[in-house]
């Protein structure tokens, strides 16, 4: 008997917390809210009480005038004006709404600031993506004590979070169009300024967001992900390709890397968490690319609830053809006259590195935009919990999409002087949504076929 009842109450427990890692499905009456009181992905529809955060009315719902595609997306809020900018002499009244990270990039740079411009809540996503999301705020769970989820297809899993693990999965699958190939730059940046310019060339095969798709299509994977070094010589023709999974933990992340000097295609179980990304020297790690991306299993994932900050949004200045890379590339930091930052609510989400797991970073704190759960900025702790680097999403609507996404990554290494700007499109060619392809073309074979210099 007394065996019984121990297994009893041990079933119990575990059951317990099972629940509590899956995290209870929201009621029908909060799913209600989404389009009335929230907006359809979650965020909240009315503005703040000061006023200074206006109401989200939909979004970019139509191109500025005279926009095609393939151009570089014109600024549809040009004629606003700075109300304020953010120095180290005066960051003391703006302290409450100032991440640790920008106070520390303003009390070490005196070139560093912050121009601040009015709010503008341009998010906006297609109608499907807004049906999707309340279908799956009814099923979506989290499994594997949270380090995968189920029960969801296309839309936003989580868009009324309760913990920190919900946001951060929002993030990961939120929605960036069906498929998209980019032509960006990347440089890292010494403290005096110095850089070499690496050409990029990615591919984003979204088959979460892709329009009839369901859990059982998807067959585990989130994604395939594509990457091409084009120049400087000494390392075009190297190549990556990923499959990305949703639940990591019965299935890790599946890369492989194309060398052009053997030849050869190479499994590379080594491209998830702290491995240096991708001719990075050694100032981004692997999962700080797209802010954050991989499996999420080695960190305890706090939520600390939602906060107005100054984010950087709507920067169509940064993203503009009209500038150079030079002119954007300054020392210690990317030129702030270009920089657009605005008032937003956004979801903390404090992240712990868990005891007995490794990872270069000790803590992260994530910064995550409530109108589309894009991670907008992330302060990162080294293992003596001092502030190490900081990092910066500057994003736009592409609203021919639509859909919110970062046009210029930054991530700042405090302690070094150094930073990493990635995203750089200004001198190329523009995002391009209307790829055609197949899952043939994301295969090792593939990769092959395609690898020369």
């Amino acid at each position: 008997m007394l065996k019984r009842s121990f297994v009893s109450i041990s079933l119990a427990v575990m059951l317990v917390f099972i629940a509590s890692s899956a995290g209870a499905k929201v009621t029908a009456e909060e799913i209600a809210r989404l389009g009335k009181d929230l907006m359809p992905m979650g965020g909240e529809m009315a503005g703040n009480k000061d006023g200074t955060i206006p109401a989200w009315e939909g979004g970019i719902t139509t191109p500025p005038d005279g926009y095609k595609s393939g151009m570089h997306h014109p600024d549809p809020f040009a004629a606003d004006s700075i109300l304020f900018t953010i120095t180290k002499q005066n960051m003391g009244q703006y302290a409450d709404k100032l991440t640790p990270g920008h106070k520390a990039m303003l009390n070490l740079y005196d070139t560093f600031k912050m121009n601040v411009y009015p709010t503008r809540r341009s998010a906006s996503f297609p109608e499907r993506i807004y049906e999707a999301t309340k279908k799956s705020a009814a099923t979506a769970e989290l499994v594997e004590k949270g380090y995968g989820v189920k029960n969801t297809a296309v839309g936003i899993p989580f868009p009324i979070p309760e913990n920190g693990l919900h946001v951060i999965w929002n993030h990961i699958l939120r929605y960036r169009g069906d498929i998209a190939a980019r032509y960006i730059a990347q440089a890292v940046l010494t403290r005096g300024g110095d850089y070499t310019l690496i050409q990029l060339g990615d591919e984003f095969n979204m088959l979460y967001s892709q329009e009839g798709m369901t859990e059982e299509k998807l067959n585990n994977l989130i994604l395939y992900f594509k990457q091409k070094v084009t120049s400087p010589a000494r390392l075009a023709g190297g190549s990556l390709l990923v499959h990305e999974t949703m639940n990591q933990i019965i299935e890790p992340r599946l890369a492989w890397l194309y060398n052009p000097g053997q030849r050869r295609v190479r499994r590379a179980p080594n491209v998830a968490y702290d491995t240096p990304g991708t001719a990075s020297d050694g100032v981004r790690t692997t999962d700080q690319f797209d802010m954050f991306s991989g499996a999420t299993d080695r960190y305890d994932w706090k939520l600390i609830g939602k906060k107005e900050i100054y984010v950087p949004y709507n920067s169509y200045k940064l993203h503009s053809d009209k500038l150079t890379y030079k002119e954007i590339l300054t020392p210690l930091h990317i030129n702030p006259e270009f920089c657009r930052y605005e008032l937003h609510r956004v979801w903390v989400v404090d992240a712990t590195l868990k005891e007995g797991s490794r990872h270069i970073y000790k803590r992260r704190t994530f910064y995550v935009d409530e109108d589309s759960w894009q991670v907008l900025l992330v302060d990162i702790y080294d293992n003596r919990d001092q502030l190490w680097r900081v990092s910066e999403g500057h994003v736009i609507n592409y609203y021919d999409v639509p859909t919110i996404w970062t046009t210029l990554e930054v991530h700042v290494d405090l302690q070094s002087g150094r930073y990493l700007a990635i995203g750089l499109d200004n001198e190329s060619k523009m995002y391009d949504f209307d790829i055609k392809r197949t899952a043939k073309d994301y295969t090792p074979a593939a990769l092959r076929r395609e690898g020369k210099r």
